[in-house]
């Protein structure tokens, strides 16, 4: 038997768990994060003994106060994370903690998906799609989380475990829990017996429903164990915890197009709305005028946004999917002549390509955080969605706009599901100012709703927020049906109290989240969560909205008079904010509103650096080329030595400076230095000039494992390829700047930033070697003339169509990178090996490695968490080669995987040359072992200046 897992009351994770998306805060009075269904069964059994209150979370998401606890919060998104794809992908089986993108992401290969398709999918995970009874853009009523389930494992808050994929499942129900099973049966003869009833229940669940329980499955199921499980469904975890579920997925379609049809106001939108659904569009996302505005200063936005001239318009966002191309064809034609029959503000284009529909859904998926990022300082944005039916959409809508106006609201937005009626409106509320303005607002909310017919949450989940208004929905016999049920389930009251159902009617007006501000690289963070799922540091210390929310509990515990809590947060935060952060930027590439949390790291490592340690990396700055030589040196002087006294040298400087300052000598380091990087020609010498080339300080610092290096390659490739390449005068007391920026080191910074310009200011193409060096040079010559590029990217385009691969490698597992993902790299990586290899494999869990160039010497335990499921991926199976596209980071996988990670491009000079497969200098002629030499004052080789 499993023990109870250990309930944490530490202060710091009490608070850096107890924030999620809504605007809710209570602060649990411990957390725990069970490993195993084994552990959430003990957890259950001693939380009913002891009659105190749970709730489990994962995603934290949710937007109605559904993943909130003053009592014990369990957080299951790290041992509850397995994924298994059943049936060619026709089924997957999956656990609470999987993310609905890395599910969809297994299922990608299969040509499948989950049918919930909600537009938090970077970050929502399993446990609240299953709780919320998630729907989305396209899932409607059909292909949501109560539609798609199969089979559900779930643990009772008596410690029973039911699994309904083993057969007798419902004869074990009965055996087990009697009175449960007994009471399910009564429960489903009263509302079958009650015509009343019935009507209701098929009226509300006709829309998208997930006010209260989805006591629709009291009528669509006939055995008690298949009702619970679909009860649960929807539950928002105050009836069990689901330790695994299978869905049955739904096929991608072959033939996509996506459109914007813009109108000339909401009204005009909405009164369309029963004409497009009659088109049969697999989507209708509807924006209204204020969200256009919005979407168009989000990074990203696709030109049918960008380019409109918003005033009062409104704009569907439109689908169509078919299997074959004449069948989306004859769709999209009769999409164009609805269009021109309701009179568009701008043609409506049907696009099928890839980059500008994912452009227009990243920009749909991000309007939420987006328009609350944007809302005015010292307020918080209220999300609500209602449903109502279609043809009651324009005048809810028009109804909604008059309660803006009388109730003082200005700005608010109208976006959402437009097809199934489903709209999502947003409020700013100073809450600070007391609740009386948004409480009245509700009310009049309600009554609007209903009087059309409608529900009043169709995907977001009852929560807190709307649990005092079940009762009005459904009326007193329903209620007083989802009461007894409850009872029934969870006779202690101890799973996540106060949520779906409430006593209290004034429940959703308390325990709202205080406002404070904090610094202004992160202030206008809104909770969501979308960062968290990238970030290195997720599994070790903090995730960037928790790093995000300790500061501005921080900030309000000082304003309080609360000093102990804020000195508490501060002192913890040293290592777990800022020393644990890779300053990756990945949670960048997530964050609708733009929020880079290493921004906010590197102003708080800067603010705690000392103006001595400031001033000796200047110097450094000053004196790269002998930084980097002396580095190089003692690479090469400690690898010639056995491992044992370098690992013990820096072992007991760490013991005694602190390990943050003082790198850990690491197995993956190479043995051996690079060269200087000296100027002159690259490739061949009498060949047009084709860019200045800038090989990173770190080849120089980190010599090849294998092979002659990445300098070498670029030079062979260029050479093969009959293009020069420039070194400049100069280049080897340049850096990118990033290990100076990342600490926080501003003055170094400046100082390298005028170096870099002074050398490569004038240059026109500039090509670097290193995937983040490359991102920090783009940095450094931001507002010059000089295009940037990596590598990767330049080979690809300039170099590939004229090398010829001679022979094949067999299998190649690629490492993309963050730098390559900010770069828009990652394809051009993927292309090469493709043009390298018979099989290429790209691991599904990859993500950055936690490296950071010193950072992983500094914190082994940082690239150790980051890359832990990535490298059991891996590990499943080898294959010939293992490249990326960064040296620290092919440092980092190496470490992680015990694989031989090396840069894409030696893998590349490998297969284009005519030696063996061995990887070394003999896959070079005599002639380009002489290419890879500088040719000193050849075509100007010693200049960057433009030609």
């Amino acid at each position: 038997m499993s023990s109870t897992p250990m309930l944490d009351t530490d202060l710091v994770a009490r608070h850096a768990l107890a924030h999620d998306a809504s605007h809710y805060l209570l602060i649990p009075e411990a957390v725990t994060a069970p490993a195993s269904e084994g552990e959430v069964v003990a957890l259950l059994r001693e939380a009913t003994r002891t009659r105190r209150p749970l709730t489990f979370r994962s995603g934290g998401t949710s937007l109605s106060g559904q993943a909130q606890s003053a009592a014990v919060l369990a957080d299951v998104r790290t041992g509850f994370r397995d994924i298994e794809v059943l049936d060619d992908g026709a089924r997957v089986r999956v656990g609470p903690g999987a993310t609905l993108r890395q599910v969809n992401a297994h299922l990608l290969r299969h040509g499948r998906r989950l049918g919930p398709d909600p537009a938090s999918e970077v970050a929502c995970t399993i446990g609240g799609v299953i709780a919320n009874n998630s729907s989305g853009m396209a899932a409607g009523i059909t292909e949501n989380s109560y539609r798609t389930l199969e089979s559900l494992r779930f643990v009772l808050p008596s410690g029973t475990v039911v699994d309904t994929a083993v057969p007798g499942a419902d004869e074990r129900l009965r055996r087990e829990e009697p009175a449960l099973h007994e009471g399910l049966v009564r429960l489903m003869r009263r509302v079958r017996d009650s015509a009343e009833s019935v009507r209701v229940i098929r009226e509300r669940f006709a829309l998208k429903n997930t006010m209260g329980y989805g006591i629709n499955a009291l009528l669509d199921f006939e055995e008690p164990v298949q009702v619970l499980a679909h009860l649960i469904v929807g539950s928002e975890g105050t009836l069990a915890f689901v330790s695994s579920a299978t869905f049955r997925t739904v096929p991608i379609p072959a033939q996509v197009a996506t459109g914007l049809l813009v109108l000339p106001s909401l009204q005009a939108a909405t009164a369309a709305l029963p004409e497009v659904v009659e088109a049969g569009f697999a989507t209708a996302e509807l924006l209204d005028a204020r969200s256009l505005q919005v979407a168009q200063g989000l990074t990203g936005a696709p030109q049918e946004i960008t380019g409109l001239d918003v005033d009062e318009h409104a704009a569907l966002l439109v689908e169509h999917r078919a299997d074959t191309t004449a069948e989306l064809e004859e769709r999209c034609g009769a999409a164009l002549a609805l269009a021109e029959r309701l009179g568009p503000s701008a043609p409506l284009e049907m696009t099928t390509d890839a980059g500008r529909r994912t452009s227009l859904w990243t920009t749909r998926k991000g309007l939420y955080a987006a328009v609350a990022g944007a809302r005015p300082s010292g307020s918080t944005a209220l999300l609500e969605d209602v449903v109502v039916p279609v043809p009651q959409l324009e005048g809810t809508c028009r109804g909604l706009q008059d309660l803006f106006a009388a109730h003082g609201y200005d700005g608010s937005v109208i976006f959402g599901h437009a097809k199934d009626g489903n709209i999502h409106f947003l409020l700013n509320e100073q809450l600070g100012a007391g609740g009386a303005r948004l409480e009245a607002f509700t009310e009049d909310m309600v009554e609007l709703v209903l009087g059309a017919g409608g529900n009043l949450k169709a995907e977001h989940g009852t929560g807190r927020v709307m649990a005092p208004f079940v009762e009005r929905q459904y009326g007193p016999e329903l209620y007083a049906v989802m009461r007894e049920l409850k009872q029934l389930v969870d006779p202690a009251g101890i799973l996540n109290p106060g949520v779906v159902l409430t006593e209290d009617p004034h429940a959703h007006m308390q325990d709202l989240k205080p406002v404070v501000g904090i610094e202004e690289e992160a202030d206008r963070c809104v909770e969501c969560g979308y960062c968290e799922p990238v970030c290195p540091s997720k599994d070790l210390t903090l995730t960037p909205r928790q790093r995000i929310v300790l500061r501005r509990d921080a900030e309000l515990a000082e304003q309080r008079g609360d000093t102990a809590t804020a000195a508490a947060i501060r002192e913890s935060y040293e290592y777990q904010g800022e020393q644990t952060c890779a300053v990756d930027g990945m949670c960048l590439t997530a964050c609708p509103v733009g929020i880079n949390t290493g921004d906010l790291v590197r102003r708080l490592r800067a603010e705690r650096n000392g103006a001595a340690v400031g001033a000796g990396w200047k110097a450094a700055a000053g004196h790269w080329d002998t930084v980097t030589r002396a580095a190089s040196a003692a690479v090469s002087v400690a690898g010639a030595m056995p491992a044992v006294l370098p690992r013990a040298a820096t072992g007991m400087a760490r013991s005694v400076l602190p390990r943050d300052v003082v790198p850990e000598y690491r197995p993956e380091l190479p043995r051996r230095g690079g060269g200087r990087r000296t100027p002159g020609a690259r490739g061949d010498a009498g060949g047009p000039m084709a860019a200045v080339y800038l090989p990173a300080c770190v080849h120089t610092m980190f010599g090849a494992d294998a092979g002659p290096g990445v300098p070498e390659a670029v030079s062979v490739l260029a050479q093969r390829a009959g293009v020069r390449l420039v070194v400049p005068e100069g280049a080897a007391s340049l850096c990118c700047g990033t290990p100076f920026s990342s600490k926080g080191m501003r003055a170094a910074k400046e100082r390298m930033r005028t170096q870099v310009r002074d050398v490569l200011g004038e240059a026109d193409v500039v090509v670097v070697d290193a995937a983040s060096c490359t991102e920090g040079i783009a940095g450094l010559l931001e507002d010059t003339n000089a295009q940037v590029i990596d590598a990767v990217t330049f080979v690809r385009r300039e170099l590939l169509g004229r090398l010829t691969v001679r022979k094949k490698v067999g299998s190649v597992t690629v490492h993309p990178t963050c730098s390559t993902t900010h770069l828009g790299a990652t394809e051009d990586l993927v292309a090469i090996v493709e043009a390298c290899a018979e099989e290429v494999v790209v691991p599904v869990a990859w993500g950055c490695c936690g490296y950071a160039g010193d950072r992983g010497m500094l914190h082994p335990e940082l690239t150790a968490s980051a890359t832990a499921a990535e490298a059991a991926e891996v590990g499943q199976r080898e294959t010939d080669w293992y490249v990326s596209a960064n040296r620290t980071c092919e440092m980092g996988m190496t470490s992680a995987t015990g694989k031989p990670y090396r840069h894409v491009l030696e893998l590349l000079a490998e297969v284009t040359g005519g030696g063996g497969s061995g990887g070394g200098a003999g896959s070079f002629t005599k002639l380009e072992r002489a290419a890879v030499r500088p040719v000193v004052g050849v075509g100007g080789g010693a200049s960057a200046k433009k030609k």
